[in-house]
């Protein structure tokens, strides 16, 4: 009895156990694997069924329009696979080749320069910008001071010509304004208020001579400004007074040219005080502006010493990328320039003249093959894009199971086939050398290398995918996949895919499952 329960909690104590590792301690696998961004060679190929049938005359020509340069072969010669037989004129894309790989050089340096970072010599143009721009400021601040000194000055003589002016209203209401009659009255009112508005302007100056800041400069400035504008008007109120009937022969003519030139006086003193605020206004620019320079000077010396941004880096190496596909592009126009015999043979026939211009869907040659079975492929429009003529061809062949057999594209028909609602375009594949034993009928499976390329970076294609218009693969960043735009180029026969930008050799891409 007691085995038994010793039996039964040794059970419950497995299954508790179990739980608690199925619920603490197990962790979740992580619903992707990983992929390592690596470097190889990637070969695109398009792979039809096709069967083996007499072979007939084939028709060349051009994959490009343009005038014929040259024509190699004579009729009824015999010629040799990969033999050239004509030639256009390429100069000009020779020319666009030239100019394609000097903005190839150009895309490299630029990358190579954001790699290497500044200069020494950059960084110490920089910094000597960065030291003038700062010298030029301090000048600005100094010429501001100084322009703050010069009101200070201008003050003082604002003060003085307000004072004066208080004097010469003083002498006269003193001397002819003394009646309580209404024009008297009117004379010593502005004459009280002339002497608020030069102690006003005295008690500001002594304030800002005693603390003098900037802001309490501008304040006095533009207080002196306001009540001149007042004393001006005062002026004019008893210089007009003066001219009534009552005072007109009582005032003395000196008396009143004494009026008019303080009114000169005070007009001119508004004006330097309008000419002082102006020029600290245009001085406070200055600061502004070399302070604004100064700012974009350190801008670009902390950009120079900055690090490369892995988006400008990524930026650079897409233009690289552009410019290398573009060279690539030429470089294969110019083979284009060329018209080879696809296959061992006999020229039957020349359809063109040297000068004349050939268009793609025109016949320039007319080819009979040596051997006497070619291969008729169907090939469906997506993929017949990828095919040239010339193209290297594996053959597999059901009555000679384990071999493989070389043969070359030898044509492409231009016109088109519809199967069940399908487009297709026949292609014509010989043999290089021609089996034994075979014979009309037989099924051929072929595998056409349309391009290849070395030394490229390679992501596994399932790893890539398109969203909002974009190319995007995942990365793992912080444990966590995150979306990152790349520029694709060949897919690989093996599913692989060619990265022209957007990643570096040894990411890891993310596969979901």
């Amino acid at each position: 009895m007691k085995k038994n329960t010793i039996a039964i909690l040794v059970i419950a104590a497995i299954v508790l156990a179990a739980a608690c590792y199925q619920v603490f301690l197990r962790k979740e696998k992580p619903d992707f694997t990983l992929a390592d961004v690596v470097r190889g060679n990637i070969v695109q190929e398009v792979s039809e069924t096709g069967q083996i049938q007499k072979g007939d005359k084939i028709n060349l020509g051009f994959k490009s329009a343009g005038r014929i340069e040259r024509i190699f072969i004579e009729k009824s010669k015999n010629v040799e696979p990969g033999e050239i037989l004509a030639k256009l004129d390429g100069a000009q894309l020779q020319v666009q080749l030239q100019e394609a790989k000097s903005a190839r050089a150009s895309a490299q340096a630029k990358l190579d320069k954001l790699l290497a970072g500044a200069s020494q010599e950059e960084i110490k143009v920089k910094q000597t910008e960065v030291s003038n721009k700062q010298t030029a400021l301090g000048q600005a601040n100094q010429d501001l001071d100084d322009v703050y000194d010069d009101a200070l000055v201008a003050l003082d003589d604002v003060y003085l010509k307000a004072y004066n002016s208080y004097n010469t209203v003083d002498l006269i209401q003193r001397a002819y304004f003394t009646i309580s009659d209404q024009e008297g009255l009117n004379v010593s009112d502005d004459k009280r208020r002339t002497a608020t508005a030069v102690s006003k302007i005295k008690s500001n100056l002594d304030d800002a001579k005693l603390t003098p800041t900037n802001e309490k400069i501008d304040s006095v400035l533009s207080g002196a400004r306001n009540e001149l504008s007042n004393m001006a008007d005062y002026l004019k109120n008893i210089r007009e007074t003066c001219e009534t009937p009552l005072y007109r022969t009582v005032v003395s003519s000196s008396d009143k040219s004494s009026l008019d030139t303080q009114r000169i006086n005070i007009a001119t003193a508004i004006t330097n005080t309008v000419n002082s605020q102006q020029a600290i206004s245009s001085a406070k620019l200055d600061v502004t502006a070399a302070e604004g320079k100064l700012q974009s000077a350190n801008d670009d010396l902390n950009l120079l010493l900055a690090p490369a941004r892995q988006e400008d880096i990524d930026l650079y190496e897409a233009q690289l990328a552009e410019a290398e596909a573009k060279v690539q592009m030429l470089e294969t126009q110019i083979q284009d320039v060329y018209l080879r015999s696809p296959a061992k043979g006999q020229i039957t026939d020349i359809k063109k003249r040297t000068g004349e211009i050939a268009q793609s869907q025109d016949i320039v040659f007319v080819l009979l093959p040596a051997v006497p079975f070619d291969i008729k492929v169907d090939v469906y429009e997506e993929d017949v894009v990828k095919v040239n003529v010339g193209n290297p061809v594996d053959i597999s062949l059901v009555a000679f199971p384990n071999q493989v057999f070389r043969g070359r594209v030898a044509a492409i028909n231009p016109a088109e086939e519809i199967v069940e609602g399908v487009v297709y375009y026949e292609v014509v594949v010989v043999f290089e050398e021609m089996p034994e034993g075979i014979k009309p009928g037989m099924t051929a499976d072929v595998v056409i290398q349309t391009s290849s390329k070395e030394n490229v970076l390679i992501v596994p294609g399932e790893a890539v995918e398109e969203k909002d218009g974009k190319t995007i693969v995942q990365v793992l960043e912080n444990k966590s996949p995150k979306e990152k735009e790349i520029k694709t180029g060949l897919l690989g026969n093996n599913g692989n895919v060619e990265v022209i930008s957007g990643l570096e050799e040894g990411a890891k891409v993310v596969i979901f499952k």
